[in-house]
């Protein structure tokens, strides 16, 4: 198992771990001729995004034109693949009946061959096809009672991997209730097209991050690599920095999504092999080359817990931290034995087991 541990003990208050990117300021480079633009459009996905382009200060005029070509990117993988707009591509296969052959564009076939080979390579804790179970885990927060364990098993039947087949056209289903939820990937393959748009500007720099999720490349905001912070398990403040020049960091964790029942709090992320709300994982926090493979590896290991980081494929530079609660007030920290390399400063040490003063 490729991680390492830190343990720590704190306030009593759940470890969590989220982003945050400096991006304030224009950079200049040596000559001091680059110059970023922000945009923050409002209304994707629900969320707040962000982009940031690096441009030439000669060229800062086309900058708006680069933004908005990325923003409308954004958009249109959202109206190909969201659950919650009734005209999606998604929506139209989950509400076909069986056998209906259903067009899909390329690019929701590329996110559905993804989704399933992360079904087999998280020995099926990454699953698509569990949205009957999501489903059914909301309604009892509207209902305020916990689903019988007839309830999750009945969700289960309704909608497999092996009653889905994929063409080259489109899908098909064998059962009318069959369908899938594309929250834990599509917003990385969203993110990864956009960026796309910003580095064939020929930009010296970009980002994209939406729902504190994102990529970027090249030059940051102060002409140097991008700087992403790693919050506090206990306070609203950075633990730990990371420097990147050309990649996505994704994270995910029940702190931010959960369902209340009865005055307990259970994670929106369910286990698809036991119908129930994920818990190995307070937070996940996945570093990859793509967003799409982090957003992905972040759902999957806020089920598998630490012992999921033995699953990173090798070599494909994949590196995580998972954060568990211990139900005292405490917290471990265990990482993959890559993730170290991306931090420049923080108040853990991969590698190191500690534990704060008694009070």
């Amino acid at each position: 198992m490729r991680k390492r541990v830190i343990q720590r003990r704190l306030y009593p208050l759940a470890a969590v771990v989220g982003l945050f990117v400096a991006c304030q300021g224009s950079p200049d480079d040596q000559a001091g001729s680059l110059q970023m633009l922000v945009s923050e459009p409002v209304g994707i996905m629900g969320t707040q995004t962000r982009l940031a382009v690096v441009l030439p200060t000669a060229e800062v005029d086309r900058g708006k034109e680069i933004l908005g070509a990325a923003e409308a990117e954004l958009r249109r993988i959202e109206a190909l693949m969201s659950t919650w707009i009734d005209e999606t591509e998604i929506s139209r296969f989950n509400a076909a009946v069986a056998e209906e052959a259903v067009p899909l564009s390329a690019d929701s076939l590329e996110v559905l061959n993804a989704a399933r080979q992360l079904f087999d390579l998280t020995e099926g804790a990454f699953d698509v096809t569990c949205r009957p179970l999501i489903e059914r885990w909301r309604l009892a927060g509207e209902e305020d009672h916990v689903p019988t364990e007839e309830e999750l098993a009945q969700a289960r039947q309704e909608s497999e991997w092996p009653q889905i087949e994929l063409s080259e056209q489109g899908a098909r289903k064998t059962l009318d209730t069959t369908c899938v939820d594309l929250s834990g990937i599509a917003k990385g393959f969203a993110i990864d097209r956009a960026l796309s748009i910003l580095r064939r500007s020929e930009a010296a720099g970009g980002l994209v991050e939406v729902g504190g999720d994102l990529r970027v490349f090249g030059t940051g905001p102060k002409g140097n690599d991008w700087s992403v912070g790693i919050r506090s398990p206990v306070e609203n403040r950075a633990w730990g920095e990371m420097r990147l020049s050309d990649g996505a960091v994704c994270t995910s964790g029940d702190y931010a999504r959960f369902i209340e029942i009865d005055g307990q709090r259970y994670s929106e992320i369910i286990d698809p092999r036991t119908g129930h709300p994920a818990e190995r994982a307070s937070s996940v926090t996945v570093v990859a080359e793509d967003a799409m493979t982090a957003d992905a590896w972040a759902t999957a290991l806020s089920v598998l817990g630490p012992e999921g980081l033995s699953l990173l494929p090798a070599d494909e530079g994949i590196e995580a931290l998972v954060v568990t609660g211990d139900g005292k007030g405490g917290y471990r920290v265990e990482a993959s034995e890559g993730f170290s390399t991306y931090l420049v400063s923080s108040e853990f040490e991969p590698g190191l087991e500690r534990q704060a003063p008694q009070p």
